[in-house]
């Protein structure tokens, strides 16, 4: 979303005028700090602008680019993007040292014919652009607070109290799940992340989990604006990595669990988990009251810790009945309807500390998943009575363990794109198979290659027939990334695989192979429309596809 500011405003105006909710007086301190320490020629301070912009190709007259470091810490496209955006800018603030960006050049007739040997290279350079550049080498710690000072300035919105969730698995059910629970309570909500970002009813395509800042705070401008009371989030490592979400008043901060995923951007897993950890912070998110924490998981610990150490009120989720946890699932009957729970829980009424869940949710994972949900949505004031009361009528997720209409048999799309997330799914699936269970998923291209293998075994070991497939190969070619999924394979195990790397033509086989009693999962993609395949995204939705299937072969 591309916003445009009819009123200019500047620096010294917005650590003037801020509200401390919006611009917190550590951030008004540290930018005050940093305009202080620019060249005072410039009075960059005092320069008005219009709007702030991230990506120099958005860059209108006198608005301010913000230059971040890349992951690739590629100087010449830096360089290159500074060069574009001041052509346009009022002033460039960049994370990057602006010096690095020209030291190594020799002089450019770009710059005009430069004499003033008193100065080094890189200054002169500098000298000559159209509009100052001020180094910040910190501007992320306060960035999205800044974008949010800007967009309430001069009309103020009040902001939606936000929910986080964080975790390999299960973030786009429960921050689904939050929001519907607190939209059946009668209050507006709304949501961000994999599925879709808006109010729960008219959400649009999203492009990643966490957008960057200046997305994610015109996003929470813009349902400030939609009078959403509650916006439910899901918080990605990338993000919290990157400080995407800087400045969200982030009040319940959730965390599912870990499992291999990402490990072409983190070095190894405990980079991954002290990444997660950081939305547990108080000093990154100061709005924060509570943590809802799953104890199963064994990466916990650090998530508990950074939470006490920050003061909040840590409640924790399990399935286990000997662990004492504030939320308990004594009790799990699942069925191909949903689930019958036992809730076993200290919030519940006096009279009765064990409460009857019916959930329409399958899987045992939506279990903790909704116990999640449940616990995030105590921490916001709902009674634990009137939540229960209305899980009946909960939706899950698009695109998790969604199941798609069939005359005989079972077909589910789920999103599961990690070893534990496709177990996890089969391991649910399987309780309920009459027949045969079938698993029909491949691997992405462009990621971490080490988890192709442990997809397929985890695969394997779940399903009785597995069809390895395309995912979305993105670059690389969908027969190497087959290759790599079959390392390690035995003879037995590639008697109960059927390879076949176009995506619609392995589902139309499951469809045709799978017996009455079978259940067939599509896993991988789950709610996405799209297929990436050398740069262009194709139209494909697996649910649709699957629907497609059946009817040519008459099962629905």
């Amino acid at each position: 979303m591309t916003t445009s500011s009819a009123h200019a405003v500047n620096l010294q105006q917005l650590i003037e005028d801020s509200r401390d909710d919006i611009l917190s007086q550590a951030s008004a301190q540290q930018l005050s700090k940093i305009i202080k320490c620019s060249d005072p020629s410039s009075d960059v301070a005092k320069t008005d602008f219009y709007d702030i912009r991230l990506d120099s190709r958005q860059v209108s007259s006198n608005d301010v680019f913000v230059l971040l470091q890349s992951w690739s810490k590629d100087k010449q496209k830096s360089r290159d993007y500074l060069l574009q955006a001041a052509e346009k800018a009022a002033f460039i603030l960049s994370e990057v040292d602006p010096f690095t960006l020209f030291d190594d050049e020799s002089n450019n007739s770009e710059f005009g014919d430069i004499q003033d040997h008193t100065q080094s290279t890189a200054q002169q350079r500098l000298a000559a652009l159209p509009c100052p550049v001020v180094y910040v080498p910190t501007i992320r710690a306060f960035l999205g607070e800044l974008i949010q000072a800007r967009l309430q300035h001069p009309q103020p919105v009040s902001l939606p109290t936000v929910v986080a969730v964080t975790g390999t698995n299960g973030k786009t059910t429960i921050s689904q799940l939050v929001a519907q629970l607190i939209q059946l309570t009668g209050v507006s909500s709304a949501v961000m992340g994999t599925a879709g970002n808006g109010k729960l009813d008219a959400l649009v395509q999203a492009s990643h989990t966490t957008g960057d800042a200046l997305a994610v705070q015109q996003f929470l401008y813009q349902m400030g604006q939609q009078s959403a009371e509650v916006l439910a989030l899901e918080a990605s490592s990338h993000g919290l990595d990157q400080q995407r979400l800087q400045g969200m008043p982030i009040k319940v901060a959730i965390y599912t669990n870990l499992s291999r995923d990402h490990l072409d951007y983190h070095a190894d897993m405990a980079e991954y988990a002290a990444a997660k950890a950081k939305l547990f912070d108080k000093r990154h998110f100061p709005k924060l009251t509570h943590a809802i924490i799953n104890i199963d998981d064994e990466h916990a610990k650090i998530m508990l810790d950074t939470a006490h150490a920050s003061g909040l009120k840590v409640w924790t989720y399990s399935l286990q009945t000997e662990k004492n946890a504030n939320f308990v699932a004594t009790k799990i009957l699942p069925s191909l309807e949903g689930v019958n729970i036992g809730l076993r829980t200290q919030f519940a009424d006096d009279s009765c500390d064990n409460m009857e869940v019916i959930s329409p949710l399958l899987g045992r994972f939506n279990v903790a998943n909704l116990l999640a949900a449940v616990a995030a949505v105590t921490a916001l004031g709902v009674s634990l009575e009137r939540i229960v009361a209305l899980i009946p009528q909960l939706q899950g997720a698009i695109g998790r363990m969604q199941r798609v209409p069939s005359n005989d048999g079972c077909f589910i799309v789920d999103y599961a794109h990690t070893p534990d997330a496709l177990s996890q799914v089969l391991d649910s699936l399987s309780t309920h198979c009459a027949g045969k269970l079938w698993a029909v998923f491949g691997c992405g291209g462009d990621r971490d290659a080490g988890k192709r293998p442990l997809m397929a075994q985890a695969g394997l070991a779940g399903a009785d027939h597995v069809i390895l497939t395309a995912d979305n190969p993105r670059s690389e070619d969908p027969n190497a990334i087959l290759q790599d999924m079959q390392a390690g394979m035995s003879a037995e195990q590639y008697q109960r695989t059927h390879i076949e790397p176009a995506r619609q033509k392995a589902i139309a086989y499951a469809v045709t192979q799978a017996g009455a009693d079978d259940i067939v999962v599509i896993a991988g993609k789950g709610h996405e429309t799209y297929q990436d395949i050398n740069g262009v995204r194709h139209d494909f939705d697996d649910s649709i596809v699957l629907q497609q299937a059946l009817q040519q072969a008459k099962r629905i």
